[in-house]
């Protein structure tokens, strides 16, 4: 099982900035997607922004041009730059990879513990 870590969350006030991290560890061989998720107290996690492993991004349309997602295939990690932050964006944010341990094996998905991003107004 492949390990996820988050970091970079924090307080904020509106109109700031944060960038989030996501580091991998465990028996990879290729990972598909990597991409990260949020979810706020009382809501369902949401897709936040997702990228392949060549580049193609997707993002929720609540963040299309203030978040950046990009990632790094070398070294298995996958980055968040949040700009203009508003309060409706305080969550847990979760990072996400679907990857194969193994060339043998069959796609997988990990999910890191999450971390907090407060907004405030």
């Amino acid at each position: 099982q492949v390990q996820l870590v988050e970091s970079g969350g924090g307080l904020v006030q509106a109109g700031g900035s944060l960038r989030l991290s996501c580091t991998t560890s465990g028996t990879i061989f290729s990972i598909s997607i990597m991409g990260w998720y949020r979810q706020a107290p009382g809501k369902q996690r949401e897709l936040v922004a997702v990228v392949t492993s060549g580049g193609s991004t997707n993002y929720a349309d609540s963040v299309k041009g203030r978040f950046t997602i990009s990632r790094d295939n070398a070294k298995n990690t996958v980055d968040l730059q949040m700009n203009t932050l508003k309060p409706e964006d305080t969550a847990v944010y979760f990072c996400t990879a679907t990857y194969r341990p193994t060339v043998a094996m069959k796609f997988d998905t990990s999910w890191g513990q999450g971390t907090q991003v407060t907004v405030s107004s």
